[in-house]
C-alpha cells in the first residue's frame, strides 16, 4: 500500500507533461499600460543656468525622472549622470540640445519638490480615498490579472508593463543612467491560443505580432531597450505550470545528490588528463561544485558590462599564491560576477587543481581566457552525458539545498530559532555570492533598536530588583507580580537582542535570491514543521504561493 508521500509523489508525476510544457488553450486580455504622462503644472518649472526654460514633453518627463531620484545616492555617481545626461539630450529638441549642454548647471528643484508633495500626499490620504484606489487597481487586476489556461482561471504573475524611468542596475553598472523607455504595444509580442478571442490592443495601437506556442510559458514578451534583453508576462507563481517546473527543478537537483559521488570522482581524475580541454574542464566543474560560480558565457546580447563566470575567467581574474595566511595552493578570484556585483574570494585548493591552473596561465597575457579550450555549451553537454538534464546550475541549486540542510542540522537552537535558520540561509547566501549594499537607514534603524534594548535591559533590573524585595516582604494585596515582570523583561531583552543580531549579519547578504531560486523549499517546510515554526515566519505570502506545492506535499522528516 502506498504511504501518503508516495500518492502525492506519484500525483506529480501524473500531472507532468511528456514533453515539457503544453497547453491547449490559453486566452487573456494581454498586458496592462502604464497611464500616458502627465505634463508638469504651471507653476513648477526646470531651469537652466538660473533661467526657467519650458521643456518640450519628452524631454520634461525623462527630466523628472532624475528629479524623483535626487534623494538617492545614484545621482551623485559619475557613470549615472552620464548616461542619463548622454539619453536626456536624445529625448530633446535641436533647441533644447542647444541651450542645455552641461547637467551641472540644470536645476530640478522644483520638479523634486513635485515628487515629494505628491508622496507625501499619498501617505495622507483619508480612508474613502485609500479605497477608491484600491477598488480602482482591483478593477484592472480583474480584467488583466487573469488568464484562462485549459479553460481554468488562472492568476497571472507580473500583468503590468514596467512604467519608463532610469535604469539603475546592481553593483557599479555600466549601464546606470540609461533610459529605460517606455514600451508600446507596437513592441509587445502576444501568445495565446489559435481559438481564443485576440487580447485588443489601445485605441490607434497594434501589436508587434501574435503567435499561438502552446510549449512556452509566457503571455506576452516584448525587448527592453537597455540591456536587449526580453520581458515576459508570465503566469503567478502558484500556476500548475510554474509549481510544476519549480518542482521538476529541484527534482533534477535531488538526482545529482545519487551521484554527485561519481561525478567528484571522474572530474578528480580528468585533472590527470593529457588532453587540455578535458583538464580544463575538470578544474571548471571543481570551481562551480566546491565555490557554487556561475557557469558564465551567459551574457546577454548587447550587454556591455565586463561580468563573467566560470568559463569566461580571464588571466587577470585569478591570482595564485603557493602560501598565503597559513595555508598552500591558495586561488585568489577577483571578478565582475552577474548584476555586476564583485566576486571576491581567496580559497585553498587541492595541489592537482593549483598545479593545472597556473598550466592555464602559461604564457597568456592580460586579457586572455584561462579556459581557452572551454565555454558553457561544452560543459553542460558532458553533464548531460553523466545525468540526464544536468547542467552546471543544477550544481549550484544542489550544493545550495545541501549547505541548507546540512547548516540547518548543525546551527538550530531552539531558543533562537529563527536566527538559526537565518545563519543557515546566509551560509548559502555567502556561498552563492548573494550580496548587497547595506540599506539607507541601517544605522539609523540600529540605533533605534539599540535604545529599545538599553530601555528594556532598565526595566529588567528593576524588575530584578523587585524579585528581591518580594522575597523579604509579603506582597500588598494586588501588586504586580515581580517574577512575572522579571520573565517578561527578559523575555523581550532576549527577542530584541536577537532581532539587533540578525540585522547586523545581514545587513550585507541578500538572503531573498537564494530562498527563492536555489533552496529546495520542502527542506524549509520540514524544518518548520520539526522545530513548530509557523511557515509565515519563514516565507511571506507571495512566496507561500510560489510554493504552495511544497508546503502541500512535504512530510516532517524530508531530506534532500
Amino acid at each position: 500500500m502506498e504511504t501518503v508521500k508516495e500518492v502525492r509523489t506519484r500525483r506529480w508525476e501524473e500531472k507532468k507533461y511528456e514533453d515539457g510544457v503544453k497547453w491547449m488553450s490559453l486566452e487573456h486580455n494581454g498586458p496592462y499600460f502604464p497611464p500616458e504622462y502627465q505634463p508638469l503644472p504651471d507653476d513648477v518649472s526646470f531651469y537652466y543656468n538660473g533661467k526657467k526654460v519650458k521643456l518640450s514633453l519628452a524631454a520634461e518627463e525623462v527630466a523628472l525622472f532624475f528629479a524623483q531620484m535626487l534623494d538617492h545616492e545614484y545621482t551623485t555617481k559619475q557613470v549615472f549622470r552620464e548616461n542619463f545626461f548622454k539619453d536626456w539630450r536624445k529625448e530633446m529638441t535641436a533647441e533644447e540640445r542647444s541651450l542645455i549642454q552641461h547637467l551641472e548647471k540644470c536645476d530640478f528643484g522644483e520638479l523634486h519638490n513635485l515628487h515629494k508633495a505628491k508622496v507625501e500626499a499619498r501617505k495622507n490620504m483619508s480612508k474613502e480615498e485609500k479605497q477608491a484606489l484600491k477598488e480602482a487597481n482591483q478593477k484592472i487586476t480583474d480584467e488583466y490579472g487573469y488568464c484562462l489556461l485549459d479553460r481554468h482561471k488562472e492568476r497571472i504573475g507580473n500583468f503590468k508593463i514596467e512604467p519608463p524611468g532610469l535604469f539603475r542596475g546592481r553593483g557599479e553598472h555600466p549601464k546606470q543612467g540609461m533610459l529605460k523607455k517606455r514600451v508600446q504595444p507596437e513592441d509587445v509580442i502576444i501568445n495565446c491560443s489559435k481559438d481564443s478571442r485576440i487580447p485588443v490592443p489601445p485605441a490607434g495601437h497594434r501589436w508587434k505580432e501574435v503567435r499561438h506556442d502552446n510549449t512556452v510559458t509566457w503571455l506576452a514578451s516584448w525587448t527592453e531597450n537597455v540591456q536587449g534583453s526580453i520581458k515576459y508576462i508570465m503566469l503567478n507563481a502558484n500556476s500548475k505550470l510554474k509549481g510544476e517546473k519549480d518542482w521538476e527543478k529541484y527534482e533534477v537537483a535531488r538526482k545529482l545528490k545519487s551521484c554527485v559521488d561519481d561525478i567528484r570522482d571522474q572530474y578528480l581524475r580528468d585533472l590527470k588528463s593529457k588532453e587540455m580541454v578535458t583538464r580544463q574542464r575538470a578544474v571548471a566543474l571543481y570551481f562551480i561544485d566546491k565555490l557554487a560560480l556561475r557557469a558564465g558565457n551567459e551574457k546577454e546580447e548587447g550587454e556591455t558590462a565586463d561580468t563573467v563566470g566560470c568559463c569566461s575567467l580571464r588571466v587577470e581574474h585569478i591570482t595564485l599564491h603557493d602560501q598565503l595566511d597559513g595555508n598552500e595552493c591558495v586561488v585568489e578570484f577577483d571578478f565582475l560576477g552577474k548584476d555586476s556585483i564583485r566576486y571576491y574570494n581567496k580559497v585553498p585548493v587541492i595541489k592537482k587543481v593549483f598545479k593545472s591552473v597556473k598550466l592555464f596561465l602559461e604564457n597568456k597575457e592580460h586579457g586572455d581566457d584561462l579556459f581557452d579550450r572551454l565555454n558553457t555549451s561544452l560543459l553542460n553537454k558532458h553533464l548531460s552525458s553523466l545525468m540526464p538534464g544536468l547542467t552546471a546550475k543544477v550544481f549550484r541549486t544542489y550544493n545550495a539545498s545541501i549547505t541548507l540542510q546540512q547548516q540547518l542540522k548543525a546551527l538550530t537552537n531552539r531558543k533562537t530559532k529563527l536566527l538559526s535558520y537565518n545563519r543557515a540561509n546566509r551560509a548559502v547566501a555567502i556561498l552563492c555570492n548573494h550580496q548587497r549594499a547595506p540599506p539607507k537607514t541601517f544605522e539609523q534603524s540600529m540605533a533605534t533598536l539599540q535604545t529599545k534594548i538599553e530601555a528594556r535591559k532598565e526595566q529588567l533590573a528593576l524588575a530584578k530588583t523587585e524579585l528581591k524585595q518580594a522575597k523579604k516582604e509579603a506582597k500588598a494585596k494586588g501588586n504586580s507580580d515581580p517574577k512575572l515582570q522579571k520573565y517578561r523583561c527578559e523575555e523581550q531583552l532576549l527577542k530584541m537582542e536577537v532581532q539587533a543580531t540578525d540585522r547586523e549579519e545581514n545587513k550585507q547578504i541578500a538572503l531573498g535570491t537564494s530562498k527563492l531560486n536555489y533552496l529546495d523549499p520542502r527542506i524549509s517546510v520540514a524544518w518548520c514543521k520539526n522545530m513548530g515554526v509557523p511557515i509565515e515566519k519563514i516565507y511571506n505570502k507571495t512566496q507561500r504561493e510560489k510554493f504552495a506545492w511544497a508546503i502541500d506535499m512535504t512530510e516532517a522528516d524530508f531530506e534532500f
